[in-house]
């Protein structure tokens, strides 16, 4: 695992123990209860939407990793030729 990969490990970990954190805290505040359940859909509108871009960034960067190794097969089975 490269170093760049443990980076975004602990950062998804903090943006999910952010989002429980932030539910919890809403789901034990003194609000009225329709005013709480509006303010979790909006919050987990918002969230499925940085995790759609979260997953999206992932993709390509996976994309450039396995597109790296692959020249640098190509590279190594054309100096061996």
């Amino acid at each position: 695992m490269s170093s760049k990969d443990a980076f975004a490990g602990i950062g998804l970990g903090i943006v999910i123990g952010a989002v429980v954190g932030l539910a919890a805290g809403m789901l034990y505040a003194p609000r009225p209860g329709e005013e709480t359940r509006e303010i979790m859909k909006e919050k987990t509108g918002e969230f499925k939407h940085k995790a759609a871009e979260a997953i999206e960034h992932g993709k390509e960067k996976a994309m450039e990793v396995i597109h790296k190794g692959e020249e640098k097969l190509l590279k190594k089975h054309e100096q061996a030729a």
